[in-house]
């Protein structure tokens, strides 16, 4: 398992940079919806879904790549305490309606983004299953 470590720490170094990208392309002040947090976490959802249900199947797939996108890349680029702090930033301005609003948001499309993101996936299993069993090779 300490084989995983140099994978995750990469792919954590890779989530962290695309996740400071969004706060600098969409930052918001502590009254603002955080819409860059939202749009990382949601986004973020969809892709682990897509991968756990398309690429975590796969035989062929190593270890280490799972443990570089998911707990490194994606783990670093979605981040629970990101919303928490938005939330905390803020009922703390005053804002407690918005800030319900934005943790109904995050937790709607972000359940919502995990479930497409597995269906996608495992469509996209199931046809790279019938092609490989009809001698289809890409």
């Amino acid at each position: 398992m300490l084989r995983l470590g140099p994978a995750v720490f990469l792919g954590g170094m890779v989530g962290t940079g695309l996740r400071l990208g969004i706060d600098l392309a969409l930052p918001h002040a502590d009254a603002e919806f955080p819409v860059g947090t939202l749009i990382a976490n949601v986004g973020g959802a969809f892709v682990l879904g897509w991968l756990v249900a398309g690429l975590w199947t796969r035989p062929a797939v190593p270890p280490w790549l799972k443990a570089a996108l998911g707990g490194g890349l994606l783990g670093s680029f979605t981040t629970f305490s990101a919303v928490m702090v938005s939330l905390v930033a803020l009922v703390s301005a005053g804002y407690s309606t918005l800030a319900w609003a934005y943790l109904a948001a995050t937790l709607l499309f972000g359940f919502a983004a995990a479930a497409l993101g597995l269906r996608l996936g495992g469509r996209a299993t199931a046809a790279s299953l019938r092609d490989a069993d009809a001698g289809v090779t890409p």
